[in-house]
């Protein structure tokens, strides 16, 4: 008995092959009743079987095991649930038979309000507040509904049975083929699954109204939500119809079920679950609401929907082995829904928008604590921190990086053959790679194994000398700190035109190349990028000829969206890593001023967030320029485009204005500020007033809580009136995302207050941890009074590490390192170990950073000239 605990994965002497499950879910009682028939093969000699249960109650006198050649009965002489390695264990008097055999068990548990596992949500219908009950299973947590092999790759087939109230709809991943009526209960009978791993298993029973279509080859494709929202769901529909007959051409494999439901979920930790043929999802990645979503909603819901049905054959057809290669699903879905979503709406420039995806990847790898792509996993409760920047971003990241090089119709056609290949089984990292390198003919294993068996990524220093190019790599970390790794480095340049492209392996340390070709008298000056287009995933550091070359290039509009971006986000990293002076980044900063590409510019304006919050701890007196000096830059783009839409106007310019608004409102600009309060009242008065549709409320919003105080409150008590009419979830987290950005420090400490709040539904109160720099001390403060209440709330899911993070993180000071460590010494636990480190690197790099500013010579004449320079 004592070999099976602490393990990390379950003893492979019993194998799963079908499961017969039957649940009566209790939606007042918040609790359940099941039993389960599981066809096993015993194929090896044993007297134990060893599955996964958590947090449910076995009837001892309920489990039995049946050998199919035989009459005989075997019961266990015990059985014994071990809660902190959440396995069941079944000890029997003698060995059991090898062959197939049917283990039951009869089971109960809770209806949990935890988000995981098999649990309650709730919502309100005529007034009146209900449960309904829902599944989370990824990753490990099909065990808290019914005892089973909770682990990817003992995939097997599911007969699933429900008893619910009559009056209510009960979904799972296959259609119903009977429903059976007893008074006030039903009995509901879906088809048989084929093979499937456990975390995919679904069912939902509440209320719901739906919208239908259906695919070309006749998948009947519904979207359920709440009874009363139904319109709300048919651009989700829209999107998957077009989605999925898409990847049928693009993966060369039909759609392997007969049905797919989505469903939104009112209580929903994650943004969606790609289970089997019922996909749940959050309610704002689902539902569009034409009078009161913005654009950006809209493209959300598009990405979110690609993303999910992709896993439908890359995760649900073909499923990773073990969590160690989670990146093969969640990197692989991010990518292909860029390329769906692409090729349904390529007015959005999807692909431009993609970097931003990119730079989170390469945000969280410049860490010491970040992780390789491919990670251990020793225990279950490791699993949730993976699911992060690296697992999804850099992943697709590499993938993108990957088909640059080899070329989009080989990526495309061995794609195709490794889904042939692994259909209805389990497949590794190194599975993609060698149907990958058949296809192409090249060394992908050797590539790509130095950019997922190793964390980090280089930075290549280019220098010009003599009519060569130098090229360098080294390890790059955002502390500024020197790293050993080497990749294999997929270079590509330009000089002076994107006709003059090159392209190379950078497999050494350095290399030179030589550029006689480019270098004709006329071209001396000509500017010179790499990894053109950033798809590959490294930065870049220009010797200063090279970078002033670069910075008149961006101000005479020589270069596309996608280096303008990468050249900015490059210098920002080297600045904050004390590899490029604050002055030369703000020089750069400054010749983005008639930049119009909304990517670049989203870009543009977290930057002079992330730069204004440093420089505010750094020199404070200086921030009136620097101000002043951000609010120039956002001038030209703001004027362009005002605060009313223009018929006709792009998708882009639409999530753009809003963004250029707030940006402003967030700098204190008076006429953002007084406008922004002229149409606020207006909108108090007339919810569909035309002075401020959905994209450019968020602005507003935050422009009111600039200037609220604790004695002057009135636009904070609006907003939260506004908060409590709506029934928009969009609605509800533009408001939560404002509220936080208020300077004073008694309105914060309320926010926080009320995030907590039965108001607040717990999957949102992250959304008001974003506090001004003002309130950091505050939200310190108060995490550290709610710390049992956060714990007991989000302590068994992903969320809290939410909450670490963006607490601890915008913290610039040594001092306060110590305080966060002393405070954690006593309350850490494995599943906030990784982003508690992380977020402490990240306070130490912001401390080292602001020493530097504060080292940095002449940076106060060269602020109040760029502050009031004359263009």
């Amino acid at each position: 008995m004592e070999n099976f605990k602490g393990q990390p994965r379950l003893p492979k002497f019993a194998v799963p092959k079908r499961y017969d499950l039957q649940l009566k879910p209790d939606l007042s009682a918040c609790k359940f009743a099941g039993s389960v028939s599981i066809d096993v093969d015993i194929v090896a000699e044993t007297r134990f079987i060893v599955l996964n249960a958590a947090e449910l109650s076995i009837n001892p006198g309920s489990v039995s095991f049946s050998p199919r050649n035989s009459s005989k009965v075997f019961d266990p002489k015990k059985v014994e649930l071990v809660e902190e390695d959440e396995i069941l264990v079944l000890d029997f008097a003698e060995a059991l038979p090898l062959g197939l055999g049917v283990l039951a068990i009869g089971f109960e548990g809770i209806l949990n309000d935890r988000m995981k596992g098999f649990y309650r949500s709730t919502y309100e219908h005529n007034g009146e507040k209900k449960n309904m009950a829902v599944t989370q299973f990824e990753p490990a947590d099909a065990r808290r509904s019914f005892p089973c092999w909770d682990e990817p790759s003992f995939k097997a087939k599911f007969k699933i049975t429900l008893d619910v109230p009559s009056e209510l709809v009960a979904l799972s991943n296959m259609p119903v083929i009977e429903e059976k009526v007893n008074g006030p209960l039903k009995t509901v009978s879906y088809q048989e699954s084929p093979i499937m791993s456990t975390y995919l298993v679904a069912y939902v029973v509440g209320l719901f109204d739906y919208v239908e279509d259906h695919t070309s080859d006749g998948i009947k494709v519904r979207v359920y939500c709440q009874v009363g929202k139904a319109n709300q769901g048919e651009f989700a529909l829209k999107v998957a119809v077009r989605t999925l007959e898409l990847y049928k051409d693009y993966f060369a494999v039909p759609y392997p079920l007969p049905k797919l439901d989505m469903i939104a979920i009112p209580d929903f930790a994650a943004g969606a679950m790609e289970n089997y043929g019922l996909v749940t999802y959050r309610e704002t990645a689902l539902l569009y609401d034409e009078q009161h979503s913005a654009a950006a909603n809209k493209q959300r819901v598009a990405t979110v929907v690609a993303h999910e049905l992709a896993h439908q054959w890359f995760g649900n057809l073909v499923t990773m082995e073990w969590w160690t290669h989670l990146w093969l699903n969640e990197g692989f879905a991010t990518w292909v829904s860029y390329l769906a979503t692409d090729s349904i709406f390529p007015e959005w420039r999807i692909w431009t928008q993609f970097l931003d995806e990119l730079t989170d990847g390469l945000r969280l790898d410049g860490l010491a604590e970040s992780h390789p792509i491919e990670v251990e996993i020793n225990h279950a409760a490791e699993i949730d921190e993976i699911f992060d920047a690296i697992s999804y971003r850099k992943g697709a990241s590499v993938i993108r990086m990957l088909q640059s090089y080899l070329g989009a119709e080989c990526f495309q056609r061995s794609l195709a053959s490794y889904i042939k290949k692994h259909a209805y089984s389990n497949a590794k990292t190194e599975d993609l790679w060698a149907a990958l390198e058949e296809g192409s003919g090249e060394p992908v294993t050797k590539l790509m194994n130095t950019w997922t068996k190793q964390k980090g990524y280089p930075v290549v220093s280019v220098k010009f000398k003599d009519q060569k190019l130098e090229f360098e790599q080294s390890q790059f970390f955002s502390s500024g700190s020197l790293g050993d790794g080497q990749w294999i480095v997929p270079i590509t340049f330009c000089c002076g035109s994107y006709d003059k492209k090159k392209s190379f392996l950078l497999q050494t340390k350095s290399e030179n190349y030589d550029v006689k070709e480019f270098a004709s008298d006329s071209n001396k000056s000509a500017w010179i990028k790499l990894n053109v287009d950033q798809t590959g995933f490294y930065r870049v550091k220009y010797d200063e000829e090279l970078a002033a070359r670069l910075r008149y290039a961006i101000e005479d509009k020589y270069l596309t969206p996608t280096d303008r971006f990468g050249i900015l986000d490059d210098s920002f990293a080297l600045c904050m890593a004390r590899q490029l002076p604050l002055t030369s980044l703000l020089t750069l900063m400054g010749a983005y001023r008639e930049e119009l590409d909304y990517t670049v510019l989203s870009n543009l304006i977290s930057i002079t967030y992330k730069v204004g919050r440093i420089a505010a701890d750094a020199r404070p007196e200086l921030m009136d320029n620097i101000n002043q000096f951000f609010i120039n830059i956002f001038q030209y783009s703001a004027e362009k485009l005002g605060w009313d839409a223009t018929q006709g106007e792009s998708h882009l310019d639409s999530m753009l204005r809003g963004e250029i608004l707030t940006a402003l409102a967030m700098l204190g600009h008076k006429e953002t500020l007084s406008e922004a309060s002229r149409r606020f009242d207006a909108f108090l008065k007339d919810r569909n007033t035309p002075l401020l549709p959905p994209d450019t409320r968020k602005a507003a919003y935050v422009a009111v809580m600039q200037t609220v105080t604790s004695s002057n409150r009135a636009g904070f008590d609006s907003l939260l009136k506004v908060y409590r009419e709506t029934d928009l979830s969009q609605e509800k987290i533009r408001i939560l995302g404002s509220l936080p950005s208020c300077p004073d420090q008694g309105i914060i400490r309320e926010v926080l207050k009320f995030s907590l709040s039965p108001e607040v539904r717990s999957q949102d109160a992250m959304y008001a941890l974003a506090v001004s720099k003002e309130g950091r001390e505050v939200a310190w403060t108060w995490f550290k009074e709610n710390w049992d209440l956060i714990l007991k709330t989000y302590g068994s899911g992903f969320l809290i590490t939410r909450f670490v993070s963006a607490v601890v993180s915008p913290f610039s000071s040594f001092e306060k390192v110590k305080e966060v460590e002393e405070f954690f010494a006593n309350r850490s636990m494995p599943s906030i170990a990784r982003t508690l480190k992380q977020s402490l690197e990240r306070v130490n790099i912001n401390a080292n950073w602001v020493k530097s500013i504060q080292a940095e010579q002449n940076l106060g004449e060269a602020i109040q000239e760029l502050a009031y320079r004359k263009y």
